[in-house]
């Protein structure tokens, strides 16, 4: 079955650089040009992924990955893989924070951006695929893999797709101290950089939809120097 992806980008050429690649490699992409046009795109034809540019005429990248965010349904777990401006680690660390689920420099090569895309599509179909059971509790806090949510007490938490990916892999290993480079492994993403600090963005972001202080977490924990280890007791 194909998969849908919806690109929302104002520079024409490069859009139709990318529909053209990404189409022949089996992923049909819709484009549109500004913000509020994807947005309704979106709304309208619910897309597998969004490619979405920091840089737009009507409104910045980021506004419409908060947007996205606050979308009803599963609208608002559609991965996003947001375009930014190269050299910039703000940019990346911020669109991270505000629930980006990844992140590639302008300018790229269409084959990584192929590599990205299929990466972040490729955990979601593993993690369906699971024949481990969906739930996992630790006290209050309760993991539904197959609905994809989680919940502290009756309080739904907010994750973007990879944050979601990100705290399975640890629940799956509840006691065991991970480092990044093994978090990383286990949820099959991106190659990144020795010291790129995007896994402690999303781990700060799980940490604030979580924990009941994300100051002094108390199921995520940090290992000084090491990684981090999700805590097999909580409440």
């Amino acid at each position: 079955m194909s998969q849908n992806l919806l690109m929302i980008e104002d520079d024409a050429r490069l859009a139709r650089m990318v529909t053209e690649y990404l189409g022949q490699s089996g992923y049909p992409v819709h484009h549109a040009g500004t913000g509020q046009a994807g947005l309704d795109a979106l709304q309208a034809a619910p897309a597998d992924l969004v490619i979405l540019d920091l840089m737009l005429p009507d409104m910045d990248g980021l506004e419409v990955c908060r947007r996205i965010r606050s979308l009803p349904g599963v609208l608002a777990s559609t991965p996003v893989l947001m375009l930014t401006a190269k050299g910039d680690p703000m940019d990346r660390i911020i669109g991270l924070e505000i629930g980006a689920d990844d992140y590639l420099p302008k300018p790229f090569e269409p084959r990584e951006l192929l590599a990205r895309i299929r990466a972040v599509l490729r955990r979601r179909v593993d993690l369906a695929s699971s024949t481990a059971a969906p739930g996992l509790r630790f006290g209050s806090l309760e993991i539904d893999r197959d609905a994809r949510t989680v919940t502290v007490g009756a309080q739904a938490c907010e994750l973007t797709s990879y944050q979601f990916d990100l705290l399975v892999a640890l629940a799956e290993r509840a006691g065991r101290v991970l480092t990044r480079d093994q978090i990383m492994e286990a949820v099959r993403g991106r190659e990144l950089e020795a010291f790129d600090r995007s896994i402690d963005v999303h781990m700060g972001r799980i940490r604030a939809a979580i924990e009941v202080d994300a100051k002094n977490p108390k199921r995520i924990l940090t290992v000084r120097g090491v990684g981090y280890v999700f805590a097999r007791q909580q409440d």
